[in-house]
């Protein structure tokens, strides 16, 4: 037997900030060493923070990185540990993303990234070369620093491999993995048997199987053993990058660490036995065929041996049970530790919300109170960092600390019932009964009498007072009146986050949370610079759909029984008044279900569809129901909400990254703000398409009218108001 001790980490690192990431690297490497193991991986560009973004242009955050590997180098860290290390390198005029592979207080190779991710929220070729010369190793001079202080002047760097006595480590960067020829199979048929994967990725609901599928495949069929490495946490923007960082064993995972965690270091360890690798490539014949012949990859010589022989003092990792979270825990967990990062880094005191009783905002107050819970418990558990910071964000003093997420919450989070003429007392029941159970400082506020004052005000500018549809009113004038109240109360809850702890003699300032979901975002069924407006908002790439599933499952597993209640209840954002014969409610405003904008918001992203594409997709879906003409009117009405409303996007508050459709214009989704609404090219070739399939001539004039649930809906021009009920 050759058996090896592997131990690779899920990192809690902070974009820039080399301090906090320097030590929890040599934290983890220490962890690393005392449980006997003899490599310790990282996750991708872990010394300065994967989240660096335009800061990688900078060559002062190249030149950190150095000095905080050189301090790595000059102690004992690296004694009898292979160590790879994340960090950007230029060479020449070159950037590049790279695994510094050191051993024993020396630089063995250094491994640029050969490809690079640049989709989604992925921007790496806009701050890194990909490596391009797979045929040689170059020699690198190391900078003047750190060659005179490990005596080393040079070192192999590109695409290879290191050649111990005993086995070969070779390095696989993140998105190589996903790459239709990937590097490790190559690899492989040269001889490498143990894989380092780093990597920086985000969570998104749903993802995880198919990244762990991607590290069973890579092994399955050619053996090894695969590493990966990931950060876990939010280092200062919009992701959650989801740890899970696991050993797989030819196709098998025999250490798997948390997804989600408050914990700024975790170290995943496994035992694995080289010998199994060698056994099963020597029965694939294929495998035997194909390395024949393989091309050779460069390599540099360690001359030590890494494995240990048969010993009974040693067990081996056995296969386990792979370890999924469902959907409705992955939107629990993932945001409420992303709020916890933004909170104990951004010198906040704690959250306000505007809590008005419904579906999306009580999910926000129920995320808040499972961080909350998540706090209790890693402190019961004995995590000194997150005892620290709850302490000094709760304010405790004479050595007091939370032991009771209820009594915990009270110190931190603020909500607000901001009702109006228009709300009913269902729902500031439904706001009050939460609060109670979460434990939150809750208000109510009625927002009348300013809403009445600006009335009063604009009646003395122009001589006249808006009323409401429902009340003779035009459209013009109820869309005002809506928005009104809105926008009232997103600037009641900036003026109570920033003045109401001074008022109860607390520190600091509070982050107001925004509570939109991603199907509302898409739609534009939010009033701009409402209450959607907020610091930072963690259920604004979630689904109605899943949030509403999350409600379910948080009734009962996070103990806050009125959400059953609060998912029961129709959707309806209470802008208008309520009367015998009417009551606003969100699917009937917007002319679609929340089910309909899930589909619309897939094909649109996930599925690159234009009008034209998604109105085809849509018949075969939907045409066992709706005729052709009724599916181009669902998919007209949508395309001219969707371009009406998308400058709203310019201005949505940041959100947790969660899904795959999301309309997020700053990083994600790249589109114009304006747009020619009538899309006229494409509704014309819709319409004639339409013709053709039933015969059914459908009128396309000037303003482009169709109808949707039986009414007639117009263009709204682009800019001209926020419609928060349609258009």
């Amino acid at each position: 037997m050759r058996l090896l001790k592997v131990a690779t980490c899920n990192l809690n690192q902070w974009a820039m900030d080399f301090d906090c990431n320097l030590k929890n690297i040599k934290q983890s490497i220490n962890l690393a060493k005392q449980a006997g193991a003899v490599i310790r991986h990282g996750p991708e560009l872990e010394i300065t923070g994967y989240g660096c973004e335009d800061h990688f242009l900078e060559l002062d955050t190249i030149n950190h990185g150095w000095e905080c590997l050189k301090e790595i180098l000059e102690g004992d860290w690296t004694d009898g540990i292979l160590c790879s290390i994340g960090m950007p390198v230029i060479i020449g005029s070159e950037r590049y993303n790279c695994q510094v592979l050191c051993f024993n207080r020396k630089i063995i190779m250094i491994r640029p990234k050969m490809w690079l991710a640049n989709d989604g929220n992925y921007r790496e070729l806009r701050w890194f070369t990909a490596w391009k010369h797979k045929d040689q190793l170059v020699d690198f001079q190391l900078p003047c620093e750190i060659a005179e202080a490990i005596s080393q002047k040079s070192v192999p760097f590109g695409y290879g491999y290191a050649q111990f006595l005993d086995t070969a480590v070779a390095a696989e960067v993140c998105e190589e993995l996903f790459t239709p020829i990937p590097p490790h199979a190559e690899l492989a048929l040269n001889g490498v048997e143990v894989f380092l994967n780093a990597s920086g990725s985000h969570h998104q609901l749903r993802k995880l199987d198919v990244r762990l599928r991607a590290f069973i495949g890579a092994t399955h069929t050619r053996g090894g053993v695969y590493i990966y490495s990931n950060h876990q946490g939010c280092d200062g923007g919009r992701l959650y990058y989801d740890g899970c960082s696991c050993v797989v064993v030819n196709g098998e995972v025999v250490a798997q660490g948390s997804q989600f965690s408050l914990k700024d270091i975790e170290v995943v360890l496994a035992q694995v036995d080289l010998d199994a690798v060698a056994s099963l490539r020597g029965s694939i014949s294929s495998f035997q065929e194909q390395a024949s012949y393989n091309n050779t990859v460069s390599s540099v010589l360690v001359p030590y041996k890494l494995c240990q022989p048969f010993s009974m003092q040693m067990s081996l990792s056995s296969p386990l049970k792979i370890n999924y979270h469902s959907p409705e825990e992955e939107i629990a967990f993932g945001p409420g530790c992303w709020l916890w990062d933004y909170l104990r880094r951004s010198g906040a005191s704690g959250f306000l919300l505007p809590l008005s009783g419904g579906a999306d905002s009580s999910s926000v107050a129920a995320i808040v109170g499972c961080m909350c819970q998540l706090v209790v418990k890693e402190i019961d558990n004995g995590d000194e960092q997150v005892k620290a910071d709850a302490i000094r964000i709760g304010n405790y003093t004479d050595g007091q600390f939370p032991t009771d997420s209820k009594e915990f919450s009270k110190r931190i989070f603020y909500t607000v019932f901001m009702g109006s003429e228009n709300s009913s007392e269902d729902t500031k029941k439904r706001a009050r009964e939460l609060a109670d159970e979460i434990g939150s400082w809750h208000l109510d506020v009625s927002i009348d009498g300013v809403v009445s004052a600006l009335l009063s005000l604009f009646q003395t500018l122009t001589g006249k007072r808006p009323c409401y549809k429902v009340d003779g009113g035009s459209n013009i004038e109820n869309l005002g009146l809506q928005n009104i109240q809105a926008r009232i109360r997103m600037v009641l809850a900036f003026m109570l986050a920033s003045l109401l702890p001074w008022a109860h003699s607390k520190p600091g300032f509070y982050l107001v949370l925004g509570s939109s979901n991603v199907d509302e975002g898409l739609r534009g069924y939010l009033t701009k610079y409402d209450c959607s407006s907020a610091d930072i908002n963690p259920v604004g790439s979630i689904s109605k759909q899943d949030l509403r599933a999350f409600l379910r499952w948080a009734a009962i597993h996070l103990g806050y029984s009125s959400l059953a209640e609060i998912e029961a209840a129709p959707p309806t954002a209470e802008l208008e008044p309520i009367r015998s014969n009417y009551s606003q409610l969100d699917e009937v405003d917007m002319g679609m279900t929340y089910e309909e904008l899930s589909v619309y918001g897939r094909l649109r992203k996930i599925f690159r569809c234009g009008p034209m594409s998604m109105f085809q997709n849509l018949c075969y879906r939907w045409g066992s129901r709706l005729s052709p003409l009724e599916v181009a009117d669902k998919v007209k009405h949508f395309f001219k909400c969707y371009s009406i409303n998308r400058h709203k996007m310019t201005v949505l508050t940041p959100s947790y990254h969660a899904e795959s459709y999301s309309p997020e214009d700053n990083r994600f989704d790249l589109r114009q703000f304006l747009y020619n609404s009538r899309w006229p090219f494409q509704f014309r070739k819709m319409d004639e398409l339409v013709k053709e399939l039933d015969g059914n001539e459908v009128a396309f004039g000037e303003t482009s009218k169709s109808r949707v649930n039986g009414v007639e809906m117009g263009v709204v021009a682009a800019g001209s108001g926020d419609p928060k009920s349609g258009l």
